[in-house]
């Protein structure tokens, strides 16, 4: 009965409204409009405080005040108007609320008086049939962690990244949620940087099949060219990777060795953890970087030695269609006085002589290994 109270919490048609100017909520307004709350709960003693009808945030802070515990509230894209709300009710920081509401920030970690802002970069990869220069492998999205004594603000942008079944599971063990905030915090940086592990996995297989196919002899049918186009794509998806693990190494590093009010002790060693398989993806994404460097030169050495083929067959060419057009010129210059000119084996035996130089020509080349 607790997961379809839950499950009712989180799609209720009839969210909170929040105004800009007292920060209050309306819980009065028609329900046919909604908002970005997508769950708000209470939680004491690692338990989820269940009540008869959803909490409005303004509930929820009147509660966890009275009777202690932590909210969490978890917010998708919401609106400078919807936010102004909870943000004046916990005092959040205007600077980390902009970037809240603007998104598009890089990953951070700062301190604000009583509470953490944490920025988060959500990577989601995008399964396809076959990789092409069009392809798009992974897809990003944001989530911004507001974190304090009593309180815990999830800010999410993208379509991907949702936080419901990862809610879910934290409610499964009452005893790691009873450590607060900050158990949640480490819950969801886990959970982000075991996202990046399986994307990780995913974009090697697509690099191992691009290298498979650039180095495979003999390859027939491919247009030339058709996997530098490959090759550039998977390395624009690489560095959009690159961008969301490459400034989180910092933070985390921070949160698992640098004592912090907000932080729990117990908490703050799993955060060692994390850190450490952030660092073996970030090693990961720049070895893919260099990798598809490497891949993308020898792609190129291989167009370039393709022409290089072409230009030395066409020069082959040439060169025997020159002893034709050479003995054909000098015998079209119609003077009167010529060698074998009115001999009456001359015309066949300049054929013949012709075609012994062109073969001789070509068989030479061919040994030579240019035709």
């Amino acid at each position: 009965m607790s997961m379809i109270r839950d499950l009712r919490a989180v799609v209720r048609p009839s969210r909170v409204s929040l105004r800009k100017d007292g920060g209050t909520y309306d819980a009065t307004r028609s329900p046919a409009a909604a908002t970005a709350v997508v769950d708000c709960a209470v939680y004491r003693d690692g338990r989820r405080i269940e009540t008869e009808t959803a909490l409005t945030p303004h509930e929820a802070v009147r509660l966890v005040r009275r009777d202690g515990g932590f909210v969490w509230i978890g917010l998708h894209e919401p609106t400078e108007a919807e936010f102004s709300g909870i943000a004046g009710e916990f005092g959040l920081h205007p600077l980390a609320v902009e970037d809240a509401v603007q998104a598009h920030q890089r990953p951070k970690l700062e301190r604000y008086d009583d509470s953490l802002f944490t920025v988060f970069k959500t990577i989601h990869y995008v399964e396809h049939d076959q990789l092409d220069a069009n392809s798009e492998v992974v897809e990003s999205g944001e989530v911004m962690c507001f974190t304090g004594r009593d309180f815990f603000i999830t800010v999410r942008h993208g379509g991907q990244g949702s936080l419901r079944a990862l809610r879910h599971r934290l409610q499964d063990d009452p005893e790691l949620l009873a450590k607060g905030p900050s158990a949640v915090l480490h819950a969801i940086a886990d959970h982000v940087v075991d996202g990046y592990i399986a994307v990780a996995d995913a974009v090697q297989d697509d690099i191992d099949e691009v290298e498979t196919e650039v180095f495979s002899p003999g390859r027939k049918g491919a247009p030339r060219g058709s996997d530098a186009g490959r090759i550039y794509q998977l390395k624009r998806e690489v560095l959009e990777f690159k961008r969301a693990v490459s400034p989180l190494l910092r933070p985390m590093q921070l949160l698992s060795e640098r004592p912090m009010r907000l932080i729990d002790p117990d908490i703050q060693k799993y955060f060692r953890d994390v850190a450490d398989h952030l660092a073996r993806v970030q090693e990961q994404v720049l070895g893919f970087d260099e990798l598809l460097n490497s891949i993308l030169q020898a792609n190129l050495a291989q167009a370039s030695v393709a022409q290089n083929e072409d230009m030395r067959k066409i020069t082959s060419w040439a060169a025997i269609i020159a002893v034709p057009t050479m003995v054909c010129g000098v015998y079209g210059m119609n003077f009167d006085h010529m060698p074998e000119l009115h001999w009456r084996y001359g015309y066949p035996v300049i054929l013949g002589f012709t075609v012994v130089v062109c073969l001789g020509i070509h068989r030479t080349l061919k040994r030579n290994g240019w035709l």
